[in-house]
């Protein structure tokens, strides 16, 4: 790809994620950001949200401290984000892009409101906003995107152009280093026929409503699936299940817990778990994908479970990242 001629020392990135508590005194107000956000949980009186979260999160954060507890007494997502955030500026630098990259966080710091402020002081002026999810949700992206048009409404910054990555499912660079961490890990099972060891494509759920209202999350899932499948081989028995529901209305079905059941009863012997919409160690790889749903493993006796890591800061991934951002740029 050809290098872009402009004048890039304005130019930055604003990476999206969801945010964690990095210590146990955080997951209460944590988890009151997030279920006060109207994009996770829809209420048709607003005036009812915050209540709502407070309630929910005081029921709800010593049961949740206990998972953070599991996994180190807090989240490495702010961590994993700024060094993926770094990575990718050296990379960007390394193919002559002037780029700085920021870090916005939905539901704790650094927030969408610091990462912009940070912004408006570096004087930057096109801005290229890449949300760390692959598959578009309009409790993901579009929630963070929400949050960043109502600061720039509210700051009125016309001099600032924005160009949005919506979604990059089917990024070739992103398939080939999600199909490539795949391979490496079906590599460690003792029975290497294609056969014998079944995918589980593990995704976070939505509800079912969000589907039904045009969320494209369900049918992008299912494309990043069947790419990285071509990759690696349509023989081997592959399948998609859905984790993380919470609350009493209708979510993405299988879960995760009960493929594992179903794939033992069946006789399966070898199970590799794909976090297939997470592309950054966090909760819900740590620990469920890691304590929780291989406990269900050993104790419906599936003998072989394996997960695969999350990108983190794969050299391939991040060259993903910045092929995204270059094309943004050369469009300029």
């Amino acid at each position: 790809m050809s290098k872009p001629e402009q004048n890039l020392s304005r130019t930055g990135v604003l990476l999206f994620n969801l945010g964690g508590p990095e210590k146990l005194d955080d997951v209460r107000p944590f988890l009151y950001n997030l279920f006060a956000d109207p994009d996770i949980i829809r209420l048709p009186w607003r005036a009812m949200q915050r209540p709502l979260a407070w309630l929910i999160s005081t029921q709800r954060y010593k049961k949740s401290q206990g998972y953070y507890k599991k996994i180190g007494g807090g989240s490495p997502l702010r961590r994993i984000t700024d060094e993926q955030a770094r990575s990718l500026e050296s990379e960007l630098a390394g193919r002559g892009i002037e780029a700085r990259v920021y870090v916005g966080m939905r539901y704790w710091y650094p927030f969408i409101e610091e990462a912009m402020e940070q912004i408006e002081r570096d004087r930057i002026e096109h801005l290229v906003v890449l949300p760390l999810y692959p598959q578009y949700s309009v409790s993901t992206t579009g929630s963070s995107l929400n949050r960043l048009n109502d600061i720039l409404a509210a700051n009125g910054r016309p001099a600032l152009r924005t160009s949005v990555i919506r979604s990059w499912q089917d990024d070739p660079s992103y398939i080939a280093a999600l199909a490539q961490s795949v391979s490496l890990e079906l590599e460690r099972f003792p029975d290497q026929a294609p056969a014998r060891t079944h995918i589980v494509f593990s995704a976070h759920s939505v509800p079912v409503r969000y589907i039904e209202e045009g969320d494209p999350y369900l049918e992008q899932i299912e494309h990043t699936v069947r790419l990285v499948m071509d990759q690696l081989g349509r023989e081997r028995p592959h399948h998609l299940s859905f984790q993380s529901k919470v609350g009493p209305v209708k979510w993405l079905q299988p879960s995760t817990d009960e493929m594992i059941r179903r794939l033992a009863r069946e006789g399966a012997s070898q199970l590799l778990l794909v976090p297939v919409s997470f592309v950054s160690e966090h909760i819900e790889t740590l620990y469920e994908l890691d304590i929780l749903y291989r406990g269900v493993a050993e104790e419906v006796g599936l003998p072989h479970y394996r997960r695969v890591p999350a990108l983190n800061c794969e050299p391939g991934f991040i060259s993903a990242l910045a092929d995204m951002v270059e094309r943004q740029i050369s469009e300029k």
